[in-house]
């Protein structure tokens, strides 16, 4: 597993509001047997802030992180990766950041 791959959600019945979760859990700790993830969310109308709640393009939709949900889920929930955030790994980190520090 890597950090920052975007998995599909591995709750069917939450698909529809979250439709994937990303992992944000560093490599040095691939040996728990759980990872943090960030739900990744269709906002709808509403706006979340954009420093706590990046965007993100998938299958063409707009969607945000939210950091202040992160939780962790067990890795073998976890199937093949649908795509990489790792390019944006800066502001998956300031978002986090933002989480715990208010800023």
């Amino acid at each position: 597993m890597a950090q920052f791959d975007i998995y599909e959600n591995p709750r069917p019945e939450a698909r529809r509001t979250v439709p994937y979760v990303i992992d944000v859990q560093s490599g040095l700790l691939d040996h728990l047997s759980t990872r943090l993830v960030i739900p990744v969310f269709r906002v709808g109308a509403r706006q979340a802030p954009v420093n706590l709640c990046p965007p993100v393009e998938m299958g063409g939709e707009t969607l945000s992180l939210m950091p202040h949900l992160a939780a962790p889920l067990s890795a073998k929930l976890l199937k093949k990766p649908v795509a990489s955030f790792a390019s944006r790994a800066s502001e998956v980190a300031a978002a986090m950041d933002a989480v715990l520090s208010g800023f």
